[in-house]
């Protein structure tokens, strides 16, 4: 089953306690970005201690709500433009907001999740696998019908083989 516009929005919406994400790509092609990757281009950028959004407020509210989003990012390092940008104006944000974000960095180590891609985890039962372009653009969001096992193994390899976002970012600077 392919989700797409409210059906998308409800399952961003309907989790009843985690929304999970796996990302593995060094970019995403996301027309909505356009105007502030070139803006992050031109060397503007935003302070994560003021930002303020509907997806930072959407964050906040699930914290309060007792509900959590998460993601690890797998990736490699020198970084790609977009994960710089990713970096700069969602991940510090989104973070601070209440977000448990992750990086997994395989630049010096063996990928402990090879061949495995993206994928979004809701309650740890109910998984969409995120279909794209080798360049990053979106193909598709499919429901995946079979058992959810091997993604929440997959779910507990990345979080414990990665560091938090804030940490890894102190230590990278490229």
């Amino acid at each position: 089953m392919l989700l797409d516009g409210e059906e998308w929005r409800a399952m961003l919406r309907g989790f009843q306690s985690e929304a999970w994400r796996l990302e593995t790509l060094p970019q995403y092609l996301v027309p909505q970005e356009a105007e502030e990757l070139e803006a992050f281009r031109a060397g503007k950028r935003v302070d994560p201690d003021t930002y303020s959004s509907a997806y930072t407020e959407d964050l906040k509210q699930l914290r309060g709500e007792g509900r959590s989003k998460g993601r690890v990012h797998v990736l490699n390092r020198p970084l790609s433009e977009y994960l710089r940008f990713e970096f700069s104006r969602y991940y510090a944000p989104h973070v601070l907001a209440g977000e448990d974000i992750r990086i997994l960095d395989v630049t010096e180590r063996e990928n402990p999740l090879p061949d495995v891609e993206d994928f979004w985890m809701f309650d740890r039962s109910t998984v969409v696998l995120m279909k794209y372009e080798d360049d990053g653009t979106q193909i598709s969001r499919e429901l995946y019908e079979g058992d959810p096992a091997p993604f929440i193994e997959w779910q507990r390899i990345a979080v414990a083989e990665s560091v938090p976002f804030l940490e890894y970012a102190e230590r990278v600077t490229e």
